[in-house]
């Protein structure tokens, strides 16, 4: 499983026309690795690292809902390395996402979140007393390896702007762990360009959330011998978050219908449908007009047919 070998995931035009604005959609959800999305991208880098460095097993983190523990367990099961992810007992509850990762052979560990880290540590212990060489990848694919993932897509950006003559005014995403939005203004930085990177919340709240992500972007800056940047300079946006992550509401689902009928795309409610409606509020409220904007994809495909039966009546 080498994306290196893939072409860059494909930009289309979408109908919504909100405020006059074009919109656009890049769909790394297409991946052809474990139903793609951003995880993908992160997780490919991961196991690069972990072959590098002779390790023969992943630990990770991650809720039952998590796309990043999806595709870290089926790579590690087509590698034939154990997997083994801790996950908090307050975010457990059966998803396709959790199913698939059972279906992978992964090892869950269910703990309160407050016990994540010790179980964490424990865990790596346990391994190493085995005789293995565990290899720790952060909940999300946190980490400078994962914002690397999305300054290269920043590239693909720049790539398809010169052979089609396009600029996007707007790059709008959800934002978790952080990473991708850390990789895409980093890419915005190295190149110099004037557009804005946006990132919807789909959990964490300002501070923490936007600090998470400013974090993220000077780690990987410093390691390039680039100057650190300022907390302003990330559009952390948490007006859209509602009651924190997985929680939905009627917008949100007639969002998620109008694109897969309109456009054929199917999207979620934790992750990108939750993002996409936070973007078009956010557009109203900024009286954002005439742009062309890019909504970045970035997968949980099994997680929409989670809410399929009430999506089907959603009005």
């Amino acid at each position: 499983m080498e994306l290196n070998n893939y072409l860059a995931t494909p930009i289309q035009s979408l109908s919504e026309k909100l405020n006059n604005n074009s919109f656009y959609i890049k769909r790394d959800d297409l991946l052809p690795i474990s139903f793609g999305g951003n995880k993908a991208r992160k997780a490919v880098l991961f196991f690069e690292d972990l072959i590098l460095e002779k390790s023969d097993c992943v630990v990770t983190y991650g809720s039952s809902s998590s796309n990043h523990c999806r595709v870290i367990a089926n790579i590690a099961a087509a590698k034939g390395i154990p997997c083994h992810i801790i996950s908090p007992t307050e975010s457990s509850y059966p998803t396709s996402n959790s199913e698939l990762i059972n279906l992978f052979g992964a090892l869950v560990t269910k703990c309160p979140v407050s016990q994540v880290s010790i179980t964490i540590e424990s865990k790596m212990d346990e391994l190493r007393a085995k005789g293995y060489k565990p290899y720790f990848i952060q909940g999300g694919g946190h980490g400078d390896i994962g914002t690397q993932s999305y300054v290269n897509v920043y590239e693909e950006i720049l790539d398809y702007e010169k052979s089609s003559g396009m600029y996007f005014d707007f790059i709008f995403h959800t934002t978790g762990t952080g990473t991708t939005q850390a990789g895409l203004v980093c890419g915005k930085i190295l190149h110099d360009d004037d557009r804005e990177i946006v990132g919807i919340s789909n959990a964490r709240k300002n501070p923490y959330g936007s600090k998470v992500v400013l974090d993220s972007v000077n780690s990987y800056l410093l390691g390039q011998d680039k100057e650190p940047i300022e907390t302003e300079a990330i559009a952390y946006i948490d007006d859209y978050v509602l009651d924190g992550y997985g929680s939905y509401n009627g917008k949100i689902l007639q969002t998620i219908r109008d694109v897969l009928i309109n456009d054929g795309i199917p999207m979620d409610t934790t992750y990108t449908g939750k993002a996409f409606w936070g973007m078009k509020e956010y557009i109203k409220k900024n009286n954002i007009t005439d742009k062309k904007i890019l909504f970045i994809h970035t997968g949980g495909t099994p997680l929409f047919f989670d809410k399929l039966e009430v999506l089907k009546n959603a009005r």
